[in-house]
């Protein structure tokens, strides 16, 4: 089995360093995204993984909480089943809340993340899996998506934090600071952003063993 698993962030693609994947990270942007991912479909991978930090949808989720998803729901409400024999063999190997995700731009706020809840039933949300789900049903491979939750339910994102990367997933430091410049009370926000966000790379960090 060779997997090809898509990041966000760079920061969550060497988490998988010297394992042998072949990894890309997409900034949260989406044609840079798909782009790459349809390149890894390309390049031989023999499954496809969504691994990254996430934002919970249900409110008992908390920060360094795993999620191994059972679908992913996409932004026009169809919902592709992530591959059940190959979720099951990453289960056994850690602990981990199962669901579904919602595949879409990120939920900054507190009322549109408990929209979204209802909406949908999904538990949490990121930018990267519905991108993953979309070209893996293209092209015929399996998938499935490992995600940590980072901001809570309750978390409102300051718009420093949704500013915060560039296409290669890597810190677009002069957006922030001008966002910063222009807001300066978003700094304990984007503090909270920060730590919250090491818990669940912590997490993510001890998933990598579902993998290997």
């Amino acid at each position: 089995m060779k997997l090809g698993i898509v990041t966000g962030m760079v920061s969550e693609a060497r988490l998988l360093d010297g394992l042998g994947f072949a990894v890309i990270s997409g900034g949260g942007h989406a044609e840079a995204t798909r782009r790459k991912t349809l390149a890894l479909a390309e390049g031989g991978v023999t499954t496809l993984v969504s691994f990254g930090i996430a934002g919970a949808l249900d409110p008992t989720l908390k920060p360094g909480d795993l999620i191994l998803a059972d679908g992913v729901q996409m932004p026009d409400g169809r919902v592709i089943a992530c591959d059940a024999t190959q979720r099951d063999a990453i289960a056994a190997k850690f602990s981990a809340r199962g669901g579904l995700v919602a595949g879409r731009s990120v939920a900054a706020g507190r009322v549109e993340k408990s929209t979204l809840f209802q909406q949908t039933g999904a538990i949490a949300v990121d930018m990267e899996s519905h991108h993953v789900a979309d070209v893996a049903a293209a092209r015929g491979l399996p998938f499935v998506v490992i995600r940590a939750v980072a901001d809570t339910v309750d978390d409102e994102l300051p718009e420093a934090a949704l500013v915060g990367l560039n296409e290669e997933g890597r810190p677009a430091i002069g957006a922030v600071l001008l966002s910063l410049l222009k807001k300066p009370w978003q700094l304990p926000g984007l503090i909270r952003v920060a730590l919250r966000s090491r818990t669940a790379m912590n997490a993510l960090l001890r998933s990598r063993a579902g993998l290997l």
